[in-house]
């Protein structure tokens, strides 16, 4: 049987493998001019590989349509994929939050093992700087695919693993979805996901580049006085607002939060940070009169320098209304009650997200009820599959979105 592959990231070059591993005679088609490109910047260049939790709980940390993955989770597992990469040379390692990485630290070195995978089969052809445009259908069957350059090819099956909008500069522009709607498919809004956040532009700006760790956040609904998401870790400022872990894995919920556009266009989200979650209120007021005993003839502005980073003082300061003058033996419980409050209660206001093309993955895509989950071919089109971030299915950080691309991606192969 003859199959073609349209697109050469993880879901592509895993459907051509388990393709070419069932004797099929396999094109792998990708518009780059090499594969793997959004592998490479995948982990800060590091590749989170997959995660180590339970097959189950995968599916737990998928907001978007994680159900319909559950077969395609049981055809390739999180031990699959370890396997497949080790069998090629590289080991592996777990880091927190059941993270995996390659040995070496290198996203180069994955690409490299689904290369020398591909490889393996004289059954599969590469063709790369090939960008598809239309798949060739007749009688509501997949017969091909043209180019860009009118070239036709012909094959038995049809993958499409083109990606989403995510990081567009790998080549992720949304191609698949133009050729799928015109064949009758439903394109769930198409939106970033893992995206960093807008708001408070002088607040953020003036914290630019600040990078907190170990701290407590929530999401809150100012209309309904409603906790949407909370999280702890690490969280940075930007120029445009906030990004970092706790808040790309935040970004997934927000947007699945009823009316949020609406909230947000009406300053009615608002991110709470706990800078010191780690003390109770009253071990904080204990800490900070530590603090000004250690500096008791000190004037207020300048006795922080313990608690907070430097580029905090300022703005905790002012927002304090205590005089920064002040001598610290001076200052009343009730100022200090204050302060405590807003290091246990810092406020950012949350106005928007940023593009889809600087998020880390795209939410919509493909509706999944037009897509059969025990094989991923269209229900739609008789010999049209799909694979990866182009269906409507997408995770939190920790390796879950690339286990989406390789499991789909074999499904869809096999």
């Amino acid at each position: 049987m003859k199959v073609i592959v349209v697109g050469g990231g993880p879901a592509g070059m895993m459907a051509a493998i388990a393709s070419a591993k069932n004797g099929n005679e396999v094109k792998l088609i990708e518009k780059n001019s090499s594969l793997g490109k959004k592998i490479l910047i995948t982990g800060k260049g590091r590749c989170n590989i997959t995660s180590s939790v339970d097959m189950e709980d995968f599916i737990k940390n998928i907001p978007g349509n994680g159900r319909f993955l559950y077969s395609s989770f049981q055809n390739f597992t999180n031990k699959d994929i370890i396997n497949l990469i080790q069998a090629n040379g590289i080991k592996v390692k777990e880091e927190r939050g059941n993270r995996i990485f390659p040995i070496t630290d290198d996203a180069k070195d994955v690409l490299n093992c689904f290369i020398k995978e591909l490889k393996k089969y004289k059954n599969i052809e590469i063709k790369t700087g090939k960008r598809v445009n239309k798949i060739i259908v007749k009688d509501n069957v997949a017969k091909g695919i043209e180019t860009d350059q009118k070239e036709k090819i012909f094959a038995d099956k049809i993958i499409l693993a083109t990606g989403g909008k995510s990081y567009s500069a790998t080549g992720s522009t949304g191609d698949g979805y133009n050729m799928a709607e015109k064949l009758g498919h439903t394109i769930q809004k198409i939106r970033g996901s893992l995206v960093p956040l807008t708001g408070d532009k002088e607040l953020c700006q003036s914290l630019q580049g600040l990078s907190l760790r170990n701290v407590k956040i929530e999401f809150k609904d100012k209309e309904k006085d409603k906790k949407i998401y909370e999280d702890f870790g690490e969280l940075l400022f930007t120029h445009f607002g906030v990004s970092g872990p706790t808040i790309l894995s935040g970004s997934a919920h927000l947007l699945r939060y009823k009316e949020i556009d609406r909230l947000l266009k009406e300053n009615k989200v608002k991110l709470i940070i706990d800078l010191k979650p780690a003390l109770s209120t009253e071990e904080l007021d204990k800490r900070i009169l530590r603090d000004f005993e250690s500096y008791k003839n000190k004037e207020f502005k300048n006795s922080l320098e313990k608690l907070l980073p430097k580029k905090m003082i300022e703005i905790i300061v002012k927002l304090s209304k205590i005089n920064p003058c002040k001598k610290v033996n001076e200052i009343t419980k009730e100022e200090r009650t204050n302060l405590i409050n807003i290091l246990k209660k810092f406020e950012v206001n949350i106005d928007g997200f940023r593009p889809v093309e600087e998020a880390i993955v795209t939410a919509g895509g493909i509706s999944t009820k037009e897509i059969n989950p025990k094989t991923m071919e269209s229900k739609i089109i008789s010999g049209l599959f799909f694979a990866g971030e182009i269906i409507d299915v997408d995770a939190y950080t920790g390796g879950f979105n690339l286990q989406i691309a390789y499991s789909t991606g074999y499904t869809a192969g096999m």
